[in-house]
């Protein structure tokens, strides 16, 4: 029997470190409309729903998901939690996969990889990614739940940082979920070392620079051509490296059991 597959995109426009982030230009198009055409790459068949805040600075987010014809749910400002859960209620999803907008450039094929591992074991796990523990390079962030996972998760987590992080209660409670792991086949563990996210004006400049290099040539360029490209030409991994390690986790390692100190790190004062 199909399952429906919903991909949910988290993007608002407030950000302490670099406000409107997802509407900042790659190549003539917003670094949003960017990463849904990297998600609408993927091998398995899945709808796309961009989740924002009803705050009107986050009208533009809006805007910008009609103009790509990507459906999008709008919900509350800091519960982002029960934008994940709305979105699912509302677009009848088995299964859910958050992958923040912070990720533009995912790689397609990872995500298919743990798409592939929780349809390989049915009915085994409730929660599988690929960030418990991480080995990828940091933006490609992959978190798959059942609907049944995601409901009772958005019942009982009560927590600030449960709410706005949205599956730390899942992964905190593994006696509570039947939880899987992706790890990179490769062996390595980049997690800590390589940054494709984006979260500061830095992270933008290593953004942009790699899709100016790689995008024309091959627009569904992979995570091993990203880090072929910084091999090559170590000055575009430098342009960030600073920043390598630094994640949410910081803030909260004395709320999280499962998290540990060599999982992230303070920003560098600069």
């Amino acid at each position: 029997m199909a399952q429906n597959i919903l991909i949910v995109v988290q993007a608002r426009m407030a950000s302490s470190r670099l406000p409107g982030k997802v509407m900042l230009p790659l190549l003539g198009k917003s670094l949003l409309t960017r990463m849904v055409e990297r998600l609408q790459m993927i091998r398995h068949e899945a709808a796309i729903v961009i989740a924002t805040s009803v705050n009107a600075e986050d009208n533009i987010i809006e805007q910008e998901a009609a103009a790509i014809n990507i459906p999008c749910y709008r919900g509350s400002v800091n519960n982002l939690l029960e934008r994940h859960y709305m979105s699912a209620v509302k677009h009848n999803a088995d299964i859910v996969l958050k992958i923040p907008s912070d990720c533009p450039l995912i790689d397609p094929q990872i995500i298919d990889e743990v798409l592939d591992f929780f349809f390989q074991h049915p009915g085994k796990y409730d929660y599988v990614s690929n960030l418990h523990p991480a080995t990828w390079p940091d933006g490609n962030d992959v978190e798959i739940m059942t609907m049944a996972c995601l409901e009772k998760n958005w019942r009982l987590a009560e927590r600030p940082l449960e709410l706005e992080h949205t599956t730390p209660y899942i992964w905190e409670n593994p006696d509570q979920f039947n939880i899987g792991n992706v790890s990179w086949g490769k062996g390595l563990d980049y997690s800590m070392s390589h940054r494709f996210t984006i979260d500061y004006r830095e992270d933008y400049e290593f953004i942009n620079r790699v899709y100016e290099e790689l995008y024309l040539q091959n627009p569904g360029f992979s995570c091993d051509d990203i880090i072929n490209l910084i091999t090559e030409k170590p000055e575009i991994y430098e342009l960030n490296a600073v920043y390598a390690g630094v994640n949410w986790y910081r803030h909260h390692l004395n709320e999280l059991n499962t998290i540990s100190a060599d999982q992230t790190k303070k920003a560098a004062n600069k």
